[in-house]
C-alpha cells in the first residue's frame, strides 16, 4: 500500500508539475490507475490521487481542475460524467471509537452514467450516485443519491427529480 501511494504521488507530481498535452495526461492517468484510460477522457490538471490503482474512469468523462481522489476503497466514475472544480472523493473513513480511530475503513464510491458533480462537492465513502443525477456545487454527499435526482446541501438532500431520457 505504501509503495503504491508513493507511486501515485510521483505520477501526480509529473501530471501537475507543468503543462501536459491531452494525450500525455491520459498516459499518466493510465500509469496512475494501472489500466487503460479512454481517448475520450479529458482532465484539466491539477488532479490528486493518493493511491490511484482503485480509480476507474468511464468513456467521455471530464474532470475539471483541482479534484482529489482518495481511492483506496475504490472510486468508479461512469461514462459521460462531468466533475466540477475541486471535487473530493473520499473512499476511506475512520472508526468512531476513539480506541480504533486510526483504523481506516474503506468503502467504494460509485458514480453512475451521465452524472454531473458540481464544483467543491465532497463524495464520502460507500456512496453510490445513480445515473443522470446532479450533485449541486458545494454539496456533501453522505448517502446514496437516487438516479435522475438533484441533490443540494450539507448533507446533500434530494430537492427534485429529473425526467429520464434513458
Amino acid at each position: 500500500m505504501h509503495r503504491t501511494s508513493q507511486d501515485a504521488l510521483r505520477v501526480t507530481a509529473e501530471l501537475n508539475g507543468s503543462y501536459q498535452e491531452p494525450r500525455r495526461v491520459r498516459e499518466l492517468l493510465s500509469e496512475l490507475t494501472g489500466g487503460p484510460v479512454a481517448e475520450s477522457v479529458a482532465v484539466f490538471p491539477p488532479l490528486y490521487s493518493d493511491f490511484g490503482k482503485n480509480l476507474r474512469l468511464g468513456e467521455r468523462v471530464f474532470i475539471n481542475s483541482g479534484c482529489r481522489f482518495q481511492d483506496q476503497g475504490g472510486v468508479t466514475i461512469g461514462d459521460d460524467c462531468l466533475i466540477g472544480h475541486n471535487a473530493v472523493f473520499a473512499s476511506l473513513n475512520h472508526a468512531m471509537d476513539p480506541a480504533r480511530r486510526a483504523d481506516m475503513i474503506p468503502a467504494p464510491i460509485v458514480v453512475g452514467r451521465n452524472v454531473w458533480i458540481g464544483s467543491n462537492s465532497t463524495i464520502l465513502s460507500g456512496v453510490t450516485i445513480g445515473r443522470n443525477a446532479v450533485v449541486a456545487a458545494a454539496s456533501v454527499v453522505t448517502k446514496d443519491v437516487p438516479a435522475n435526482s438533484v441533490v443540494v446541501g450539507s448533507p446533500a438532500r434530494v430537492v427534485r427529480t429529473l425526467d429520464s431520457v434513458d
